[in-house]
């Protein structure tokens, strides 16, 4: 007997099985699987991220603030640091001047040429024993050149058998005569060995002198020295006449500076430390031989001819 064919009233796939499965397969709701996917968790994770950047972007902008203002503050420093105004300077200075003792002029012209000022030694024969000599006289020198070239007078050396020169470290050696010219009372002498770091003096001119300007005079007074003694430019183109009337001297720079036997020969430095004149005679109308404040010196551009230096 036949059945009739008996149907669900629920809705089916026109296929059936594997072949039903892939004509038809199921599409998943967007909007269920988005609901379904933000759990608890992932929310949690978002805003911490979220609270992360926030945080980043706060210390960046923090780091930028305290930028500007260091910038600032420090430009501002500077700019005051570097404004001086004339105020500033006048006090600094008279600061140091009120609390730093200074060298006087005299003494730095004298320190200038120091090193180039030689005590000259002149002996003669003993006149009680032939093979000996002894000290017949002494005066003083300046070096003029770095090969030791020594300018004296020419009566410290007039005469004598042997010289001899100290230089400002203790070095003595034996020198001898190179040149003369008797009219100027001016010498040349050359040692015959010199220190390692001999300098010679700056020679200056005499051109610039008026009177009143402070000069130096350094040498070996009675052969006691280096001794310095400073005063002042008395005349200038003055005349000199020799004790026993033999010699006139002119154009001479007359000066007060302290100036005995012995000092013949040494450099008048003016307040540059530059040698201006070479001390040739002092005046006294006494027999003592002393200085009574009136000295006078040979210019140093009348010596510098008179040895073959160039004009200067």
């Amino acid at each position: 007997m036949k059945r009739d064919a008996v149907f669900s009233k629920s809705h089916r796939p026109r296929g059936t099985g594997a072949l039903a499965s892939e004509l038809n397969p199921q599409i998943p709701d967007a909007s269920l699987s988005t609901s379904t996917s933000k759990t608890p968790k992932n929310r949690y994770l978002d805003l911490k991220k979220i609270k992360t950047r926030s945080d980043l972007l706060a210390v960046f902008l923090f780091g930028v603030l305290v930028s500007l203002l260091c910038v600032g503050v420090f430009s501002n420093a500077f700019e005051k640091q570097q404004t001086l105004t004339q105020k500033d300077i006048d006090a600094a200075v008279l600061h140091t001047l009120q609390s730093k003792e200074l060298p006087s002029p005299s003494s730095k012209a004298a320190a200038a040429v120091q090193g180039a000022v030689v005590r000259v030694l002149a002996f003669a024969a003993d006149p009680k024993n032939k093979n000996t000599d002894i000290e017949s006289g002494v005066g003083t020198g300046v070096v003029i050149k770095d090969d030791g070239t020594i300018l004296t007078n020419f009566h410290v050396v007039a005469g004598a058998k042997k010289l001899r020169v100290t230089f400002f470290d203790g070095t003595e050696t034996d020198a001898f005569v190179v040149s003369v010219q008797a009219d100027k009372d001016l010498a040349v002498l050359k040692p015959q060995k010199i220190p390692d770091d001999l300098e010679a003096a700056i020679l200056g001119s005499s051109q610039q002198l008026v009177p009143g300007d402070l000069v130096v005079a350094v040498g070996f007074p009675y052969g006691i020295g280096p001794s310095v003694s400073s005063g002042v430019v008395s005349g200038l183109n003055r005349h000199f006449k020799s004790p026993d009337g033999q010699q006139m001297l002119t154009g001479l720079i007359q000066f007060d500076a302290a100036a005995n036997p012995g000092n013949s020969g040494g450099p008048l430095v003016n307040t540059s430390g530059e040698v201006v004149g070479i001390v040739t005679a002092i005046l006294n109308p006494t027999s003592a031989r002393t200085f009574i404040g009136i000295g006078f010196a040979t210019t140093i551009e009348s010596a510098g001819s008179a040895v073959g230096l160039p004009p200067f």
